[in-house]
């Protein structure tokens, strides 16, 4: 009974945040031609590889990213990549990127539901389009929660991607740099400017290499916790069957 009573509780727990989620607004007017690019660095013990490339879609609306990847480890897929809410840091770290980028504070549960982007984190591309599953891999779409406007709380420009396993440790991560032939027109509203050099990780060497053990943080350390929580009448009707 008891644990019929917490699945209940659980489930509550789940549509109560669906109900709260305020969906990301369809991006129009990015700038044309504008455009970014992350590459993963090379590091001594590891074969991955990588790419996120990104360019404002022709008519504006969304950006259209190139995703490419190789190397991959023959195990601790599928593999999940992201927008992360921070650039790398000098060191290299991909903890020190943060979480996912989301502006449109949707939080942690419930899970990205493919079938209804508008709801998922801004930054959460392959949960929106789909996870690696192969050691080499590619993919091509277009976004149209993303900007590369410099002005819209969805811009990623200055932020940067992460690569985890699919128990969320983290295996690699670049920041995103202006394309080449781009010149971003100066800002006038205050807003980030994206720098084509700004905490670009150390090249290879030079900068501790991130940690792929378990033993790196989990991306979501509250989650458990989030999803017990339900509404109060789930609760009074626990503590009436309790007692």
């Amino acid at each position: 009974m008891l644990v019929q009573i917490v699945s209940l509780l659980a489930a509550a727990s789940i549509a109560s945040a669906q109900s709260s989620v305020t969906p990301a607004p369809a991006v129009a007017s990015n700038p044309a031609g504008a455009s970014y690019v992350g590459v993963l660095p090379e590091k001594a013990g590891s074969n991955l590889r990588g790419s996120i490339s990104a360019v404002s879609a022709a008519d504006g609306k969304g950006v259209k990213f190139s995703v490419s990847f190789s190397g991959l480890p023959a195990e601790g897929g599928p593999f999940m990549y992201h927008i992360h809410e921070k650039p790398v840091p000098a060191n290299g770290n991909c903890t020190g990127t943060g979480a996912h980028l989301d502006p449109y504070k949707r939080g942690e549960v419930p899970i990205c539901d493919a079938s209804k982007p508008e709801t998922c984190q801004t930054g959460d591309l392959s949960g929106k389009y789909g996870n690696i599953t192969a050691g080499e891999w590619s993919q091509e779409y277009v976004d149209p929660y993303s900007a590369t406007r410099a002005d819209d709380p969805a811009f990623f420009g200055n932020l940067s991607f992460v690569v985890h396993l699919s128990n969320k440790t983290r295996i690699g991560c670049a920041n995103f740099t202006v394309g080449d032939g781009y010149k971003p027109a100066p800002s006038s509203s205050g807003a980030p400017k994206p720098s084509h050099n700004a905490s670009t990780p150390a090249p290879t060497g030079s900068a501790p290499v991130p940690s792929a053990s378990s033993s790196t943080p989990a991306e979501f350390p509250g989650a458990a916790a989030k999803v017990v929580a339900g509404p109060a009448a789930l609760f009074a009707l626990v503590a009436a069957l309790v007692l």
